[in-house]
């Protein structure tokens, strides 16, 4: 895995060993950032359930001027602390060592406010539903941010009806599919 385009271009990015992880291919990070691009300049970039880190890498390689990794499984942490070091993005990066429900509520007391939110939990178990409904009423983000879920094909987002979201746009894959969310 590597960093596809900006600054960091090329460099190699350390992934966890073992299952726990699911790393974004190159071609699915690719169509990612063609979307969200125009969102990314001078941008603060939430990544909940970072894994490697290299969604939020990406996100500062292409001009994101901050980005917190939410990340609760020690190997994956050691991993981001190695890949911003590695692609000199260390200085722009703040790894929050929690629960995704936790970070946000450290992030609420911090008074950090993010102009993208992605996330990529665990497929099937309704973290994105938690998180969310979390947001929804949340400091954290502002009425225009953007919200993307990395999610499997069988999420359903049926429930956003009854929130403060509308889903805008939808990417799917062989696999998986990206749900942009923006506020009604």
């Amino acid at each position: 895995m590597r960093v596809i385009a900006g600054k960091a271009r090329r460099l190699q990015l350390k992934t966890p060993e073992g299952f726990d992880t699911r790393p974004t291919t190159d071609k699915i990070k690719e169509t990612l950032f063609n979307i969200i691009n125009p969102y990314l300049a001078d941008s603060d970039f939430l990544d909940l359930f970072s894994g490697s880190g290299a969604i939020g890498i990406e996100a500062l390689s292409r001009g994101a001027k901050y980005a917190a990794f939410v990340e609760n499984n020690r190997a994956a942490i050691d991993c981001i602390r190695q890949n911003l070091k590695n692609t000199k993005l260390d200085q722009q990066g703040e790894i929050l060592a929690l629960n995704a429900i936790d970070a946000i509520r450290a992030l609420e007391l911090k008074g950090k406010v993010f102009d993208v939110v992605f996330m990529d939990p665990p497929y099937d178990r309704l973290l994105e539903k938690e998180i969310l409904l979390k947001l929804q009423d949340s400091n954290i983000i502002y009425c225009d941010t953007l919200i993307v879920v990395e999610a499997s094909l069988n999420t359903d987002f049926d429930y956003l009806e009854d929130t403060k979201f509308q889903i805008f746009r939808k990417k799917v894959y062989k696999t998986s599919q990206h749900v942009f969310i923006e506020m009604k």
